[in-house]
């Protein structure tokens, strides 16, 4: 990502975050708030302009070069929604972000994947963009999330995940070695219910762990895998009830 849109993208949660507003720059350059926004949106500020913004929060553009550099090296633990969307929106973008979460190589995903190299360079180049990645000389990747990195509860991801993979993950009958599927019911205490879904979040790092333990594996050497952990206040009594979720021997 070239470093003038970082630079502006930082400047940009500065103002915000000593709130400063489009119309306090407009004031501050001698121009309309619209050719503000539009400055902004094209990534197009000359250094005189740059050095007046700072100056209206009170920093050098020295400050602002350590700002953005400190934000470049910290490891994002979730995506914003906008940014899950662009992924979400674009499946073949959406299979390369996984396989590089799962530490895939440009290599790996060329040998396996019908993707021309340019194809997966213009990819790479847009993960670089959203920080999830650092895309170095020589096709080299380094990831930048956090160890805890998440997509958002309810978020765009998760969203298509429910939508158009949902069925198919459901489409076997579980029998393979390397499945397993386990439903269980039962009647718990809101402290229980609290309990048992903490265990749940630890059960969720140790796979986390795990995975990273064998990030050093070639692909060979390792399958994808993807587990589904949930739990709801839902009895086997639904089945029986009529598409209003009335049960016919309920009172």
């Amino acid at each position: 990502m070239p470093q003038s849109s970082d630079l502006i993208q930082t400047l940009k949660k500065l103002l915000k975050r000593h709130n400063r507003t489009y119309a306090d720059v407009a004031a501050c350059l001698d121009l309309s708030e619209a050719s503000v926004k539009r400055l902004f949106a094209e990534n197009n500020l000359s250094l005189q302009r740059l050095d007046a913004i700072c100056n209206l929060v009170g920093l050098e553009i020295s400050d602002l070069v350590r700002e953005m550099q400190a934000e470049r090296t910290q490891p994002i633990s979730e995506l914003t929604h906008a940014q899950e969307k662009e992924i979400a929106d674009n499946l073949d973008l959406l299979l390369i972000t996984v396989c590089i979460l799962n530490r895939w190589s440009m290599a790996d995903l060329l040998k396996h994947y019908q993707f021309t190299e340019p194809q997966v360079i213009r990819h790479l180049a847009h993960l670089d963009r959203l920080r999830i990645i650092e895309f170095l000389p020589s096709n080299r990747i380094r990831l930048l999330v956090a160890a805890n990195f998440k997509w958002r509860d309810n978020g765009p991801i998760m969203q298509l995940f429910r939508e158009r993979i949902e069925s198919e993950y459901f489409h076997t009958n579980f029998s393979k070695s390397s499945e397993k599927l386990l439903v269980l019911n039962g009647m718990l205490s809101d402290a229980n219910n609290q309990l048992f879904q903490r265990k749940m979040q630890q059960l969720a790092k140790e796979f986390d762990t795990l995975s990273r333990e064998d990030a050093s594996l070639a692909i060979g050497e390792r399958k994808g895998a993807t587990v589904l952990i949930a739990m709801r206040d839902w009895r086997y009594e639904k089945l029986f009830s009529d598409p209003s979720g009335k049960h016919p021997r309920r009172k």
